[in-house]
This record gives structure tokens, C-alpha cells and sequence, in this order.
């Protein structure tokens, strides 16, 4: 078992990269706006939205080197991806070639919501997968906390703060390039390639209580039914897992948990916080969320999937409507950053650590990666357009208006949970592959 632990480690540090990734710009982005003069409509669309649509890309095309490379060396390239995208950010003078870096990372932060889900899902025994997929949403906000704390301590670095900001990044990314070359190639993925005997030493190291032989039968015989019937994920069949992943996904992002990592010291300071205190009030984000988020780890195999998603649902509705009352009603202080706290905490515990877990089990094995990529592309696509609206937003209808969309939209999440979502703990990928396809 410490081994499996130690190889869903090394994977899920793509995660920090995502969350370092995803927040480190939250630190630049009013410098950046200032020093190029852009227009809110050119700074969030293109200087912010660029790492974003990056991203969508990154998910969209991540399933074929997932597939065709495999998981372990779609891993590695995603880190140099990363490396490159950090060292060239940092050392550009101008918005179209930062942008051009920016979507770099974000094919990095994309391809990963594929390849590392699918990578531990594949080595975890089941009554530990939750756990362990889980520890890729661990390392996302513990990159984003580390983001937060690293902008606050460089936010007067030299004459221009940002660079070191953005570039600060290739250090981990380098880090994890390494550390992936230590992971051995996921057994699924070797079966799927008609490499026996080489899935059959990983498997043995995964789980030594149960028949090899009739498990590995049974991986093959999945495998070889997908490339005899050149299946894809838009069959009839699969349209009960297809329409899973698109709701999750997109309740994910119409929760504005994007738009809030991209903006919180934008959104501290619109509720009256001087630029200093916005900034710590940002690491008290950082650090809600990795302690909540730790508790999911704890909970998520024991309670379920669907059980935190239903304590997720609750506690977005709650602060979300509490965070959209504050700026109407003017209340000021700390009570933006209190009600944002508890609505980190609820994404923590509930979509935050389930969503990447429930795509990684809901499609069968040779299906997977593109289950992944559905998902991923749909929330990525989302996660573009709607953090990309926010300084618009802000400035025509007021965040008063726009936490209220958003928990309006929880509350239809909640209904989703409740009639549509299945529980997916403690069953076998190949048993949840079948279950939930429509012969």
C-alpha cells in the first residue's frame, strides 16, 4: 500500500501545479491591467482568459496522448509544459506573448484533469480510490495556497513583483517532471495494449487479495469488447454516465468557484478591504480550503460521494446567498471574507474533492480518457467563459447580482444530487463500467 500512496503522490502533484497555476495570476493581474493599459473587457478575455482557454484545449485534445502515449508519459510532458509555460510568462514585456505562454500552462492544467484522475484511479484498489483520487484535489489547493502565500511574500520583489510571481512556478514544475519518472505505466492501460505481463507485476503490488487471473480476464475482456465494437462515449449506451459528468462539471463552475480563485483580492477590495488586508484575506482562502478539502480525503470513502455532495450543496446556498446580501445590503468589514470562507469550506468538502473522483469512476476502462476529456472540456469551457465575465459583470450589474445567480444555481445542484447521482464507492471500475451503461 505504500507504494500505491507514494505513486498517487507523485501523479496528483500535477494538481498543485493546476491550483499554483490556476491562483498565481490572482496576485498579477490588477499590475499586469495597470502596466499594459488594457481595457476590463481585453484584460479578462484575452490576458486572464488565455491560460483558460488553454485549458479547454488541454482537456478537449488531452485524451489522445492519454490513450496513445499512456497515462505516465502524457504526466511527464505535462510538466514541461508547465516549466515552459512559467519561465516564458515571467520574462515577457508584452500582453500577446504572455497570453501566448499563459495558454501553455493552461494545455498543462487541462491535459492533467485527464491523465493524473485516470492514473490513480487505475492503481487504487477500490475501497482506497476515493482517497487516493482525491489526493489530486488535495495538491490543487494546496498549489493554490502556496500561490496565494508565495504572492503575498512577493508582492514588493523588485521593481516588477509580477514576474517573480508568475515565474516562481517553474520550481515545482520542475519538481514534479522529475518525480513522474518514478511511477510505473497504469496496468489498465498496459492490458488495453496487450502488455500482460507487465500489468501483471503492478497489479500484484496493487492488491494481493483477490484473483489476478480472473481480474485480469476481465480488464482484457472490457478492453478488447471497446476496440472490436469501436465504441465511443456518445453511444445510447453511455448517456447515463455522459449526462453525469456534464452535470457535475457544470454546476462546478456555476458554483463561481473559479471566478473567485481568479478574483479574490478584486472581490475583498470591491467589499471595502485595503489591497494588504485583500491579499491575506486571500491566503485565508488557501488555507479553508486545504483544511476542508483534508477532511474530504477522511470522509470520502466513508461517507460516499453523493453524501458530501449533498453537504457541499447546503453550504454553497448558504454563503453564496449570505456573500450576495453583504454587497447589497452593504454590510462591509469582514463579512465578504467570512461568508467566502464558508463557501470554500462547502466546495472543499463537496465538489472540490468529489468531481474528479466521479468522472474517473463512471465510464468504463477503454473508455475512460475520453470520459475524462468530456468532463474536463466541460467544465474548462465554462470555467473560461465565466471568469472571463466577471470585471464586466462587476461593473454593470454589481456582485451583488452575481453571487445570487450562483446560488441560485446550487440549489438546482442540490436537486441534481438528490434525484440523478449515483453512489460509486467501494464498487470495482469494471462493475461501475457496467452498471451504469445501457445495454
Amino acid at each position: 500500500m505504500n507504494k500505491i500512496i507514494l505513486w498517487s503522490l507523485c501523479a496528483a502533484f500535477a494538481g498543485f501545479l493546476f491550483g499554483f497555476d490556476t491562483v498565481v495570476i490572482s496576485g498579477a493581474e490588477k499590475q499586469l491591467q495597470q502596466i499594459w493599459q488594457s481595457s476590463d473587457a481585453f484584460h479578462g478575455t484575452y490576458v486572464i482568459g488565455m491560460a483558460l482557454w488553454g485549458t479547454v484545449a488541454g482537456a478537449v485534445f488531452g485524451s489522445f496522448p492519454t490513450n496513445f502515449f499512456g497515462r505516465k508519459k502524457s504526466l511527464f510532458f505535462i510538466g514541461i509544459l508547465y516549466v515552459i509555460s512559467a519561465l516564458g510568462s515571467a520574462l515577457v514585456d508584452d500582453p500577446i506573448t504572455f497570453g501566448i505562454f499563459r495558454f501553455i500552462g493552461g494545455l498543462g492544467v487541462g491535459a492533467s484533469t485527464i491523465a493524473a484522475p485516470a492514473y490513480i484511479s487505475e492503481i487504487a484498489p477500490e475501497k482506497d480510490r476515493g482517497r487516493l483520487v482525491a489526493f489530486y484535489q488535495f495538491n490543487i489547493v494546496l498549489g493554490m495556497l502556496a500561490a496565494y502565500a508565495s504572492n503575498y511574500l512577493l508582492r514588493e520583489t523588485g521593481s516588477e513583483p509580477w514576474r517573480w510571481m508568475v515565474g516562481m512556478e517553474a520550481l515545482p514544475a520542475l519538481i514534479y517532471t522529475f518525480l513522474v519518472l518514478i511511477i510505473p505505466q497504469s496496468p489498465r492501460w498496459l492490458i488495453a495494449q496487450g502488455k500482460i505481463e507487465k500489468a501483471r507485476s503492478i497489479l500484484s503490488k496493487i492488491d494481493t487479495s483477490k484473483n489476478l487471473d480472473a481480474k485480469i480476464a476481465e480488464i482484457k475482456r472490457q478492453a478488447d469488447h471497446g476496440k472490436s465494437s469501436h465504441e465511443n462515449i456518445f453511444m445510447k449506451k453511455y448517456r447515463k454516465p455522459l449526462a453525469l459528468a456534464f452535470l457535475i462539471a457544470f454546476f462546478n463552475q456555476f458554483s463561481g468557484i473559479n471566478a473567485l480563485l481568479y478574483y479574490a483580492p478584486r472581490i475583498f477590495e470591491e467589499a471595502g478591504l485595503e489591497e494588504s488586508a485583500s491579499l491575506l484575506s486571500s491566503i485565508g482562502v488557501g488555507v479553508t480550503n486545504i483544511i476542508f478539502t483534508f477532511l474530504a480525503l477522511f470522509l470520502i470513502d466513508r461517507l460516499g460521494r453523493r453524501t458530501l455532495m449533498f453537504i457541499g450543496s447546503i453550504g454553497y446556498i448558504i454563503s453564496l446567498s449570505m456573500v450576495s446580501a453583504a454587497f447589497f445590503l452593504n454590510w462591509g468589514g469582514m463579512s465578504v471574507p467570512i461568508f467566502i470562507f464558508i463557501f470554500i469550506a462547502a466546495h472543499a468538502i463537496g465538489q472540490g474533492s468529489v468531481i474528479w473522483v466521479f468522472i474517473s469512476e463512471i465510464f468504463p476502462n477503454h473508455l475512460r480518457a475520453d470520459g475524462q476529456a468530456f468532463g474536463s472540456s466541460t467544465h474548462w469551457v465554462l470555467a473560461a467563459i465565466i471568469p472571463s465575465m466577471v470585471p464586466v459583470l462587476f461593473g454593470s450589474i454589481g456582485p451583488g447580482w452575481v453571487f445570487a445567480c450562483f446560488a441560485f444555481m446550487m440549489v438546482l445542484q442540490l436537486l441534481y444530487v438528490k434525484f440523478m447521482m449515483p453512489e460509486t464507492k467501494g464498487k470495482s471500475l469494471e462493475d461501475l463500467g457496467l452498471g451504469l451503461s445501457e445495454e
